[in-house]
């Protein structure tokens, strides 16, 4: 099925429908306030180190040799925190992708949006979508890392609150670039000046 289609009808399926029903109880004695790291099995440990360093702007925190990890394990950061991805030597190959989908990596403006989709052109990264999709309406750019684990850099997420409903799917505003992503926003995004690339 096409990504770029909103399916009206199916969005009111009586299966998807009950999925808004599924709520959290209140008293769950804690609260995970946001995903913490992911960690990857990648076939070339070397090369996967230096994609997320030179490309991707991570650093590297700690390392593990094979006497503490089998495959070695490198621990990289993009924020304060001590490691947002870890990379595990020892991968068979290509990620099929077949449990994990994606991850996300958010930035703090459109125009480092922009700025990200010159630096992957500019270092061979193939850029396999760019622009807004539908549910949570983030200016996106989607790309593969060495290894084929997709990922994505990302700005503009609608923000909700415990008990806040999502836009309706008549809000989506869908682009097929960056450009129209940043001429055509949803209600509440707010883009402070138009970009001029």
């Amino acid at each position: 099925m096409a990504r770029h289609n909103i399916d009206h009808a199916g969005l009111q399926r009586a299966d998807i429908l009950a999925f808004y029903e599924t709520e959290a109880p209140d008293d769950i004695p804690f609260a995970a306030a946001k995903i913490s790291h992911v960690v990857l099995k990648v076939s070339d440990l070397e090369r996967s180190v230096g994609f997320y360093t030179r490309i991707m702007g991570f650093r590297v925190s700690d390392a593990y040799p094979e006497s503490m990890m089998p495959g070695r394990m490198v621990f990289l950061r993009c924020n304060d925190d001590h490691h947002g991805v870890a990379l595990v030597g020892g991968g068979s190959g290509a990620s099929e992708n077949q449990e994990l989908h994606h991850f996300a990596f958010e930035v703090g403006s459109l125009d480092q949006m922009f700025a990200a989709r010159e630096h992957l052109r500019k270092h061979g990264v193939a850029i396999e979508f760019e622009g807004r999709r539908r549910a949570g309406q983030q200016i996106a750019l989607e790309f593969s890392d060495p290894d084929g684990h997709q990922l994505e850099i990302c700005w503009g997420m609608d923000r909700l609150g415990p008990h806040d409903v999502s836009r309706p799917p008549e809000e989506w505003r869908e682009a097929g670039s960056l450009e129209e992503a940043a001429q055509n926003p949803p209600r509440g995004q707010v883009i402070a000046v138009p970009f001029e690339p």
